[in-house]
């Protein structure tokens, strides 16, 4: 190897090494090996799309949602609800508003209870999929499984 691995460490990495390795050999910590403040981690953040027609009740799967994204440790930033219908993907503004969260990483996926929420035309799907990867998240459908058929994952 060449060079230092410290030389890539930043100082907080080295101090918190060295008062690992000093509680590991019984050195008892001394107060400046405490750091300032704790690092926090931010649990992972979804925005929930929901898609029906316009007099569609949405409260069950929205709860589902919430729910099914809770049960895995994530922050639901926002719930999104489209009314329009057989509307294709592009023209939905909610959809859009969704899209635009990841984009700007505010959430790392767009998290819907049926395939058919987003389109039942596979390409469009697929589209959708692509936009939300290539805006840095992921799109997640909930139940996989729907009319007694497999949906591809």
């Amino acid at each position: 190897m060449v060079g230092s691995s410290s030389e890539t460490r930043t100082e907080g990495d080295v101090r918190r090494r060295q008062a690992l390795a000093d509680a590991a050999a019984g050195v008892e910590p001394a107060e400046a090996d405490v750091p300032e403040r704790s690092a926090r981690t931010r649990r992972f953040r979804c925005v929930v799309y929901l898609c029906g027609a316009p007099r569609t009740d949405l409260a069950a799967p929205r709860k589902e949602c919430v729910e099914y994204a809770e049960a895995f440790g994530w922050e639901v930033v926002e719930v999104v609800e489209d009314r329009a219908g057989l509307l294709p993907p592009g023209g939905r503004g909610g959809l859009a508003r969704a899209l635009a969260r990841v984009a700007a990483r505010d959430a790392g996926a767009v998290l819907t209870a049926w395939r058919s929420m987003v389109s039942p035309v596979v390409q469009e799907y697929d589209e959708v999929a692509r936009e939300v990867e290539r805006a840095g998240g992921f799109l997640h459908v909930m139940d996989a499984v729907r009319d007694g058929r497999r949906a591809a994952r």
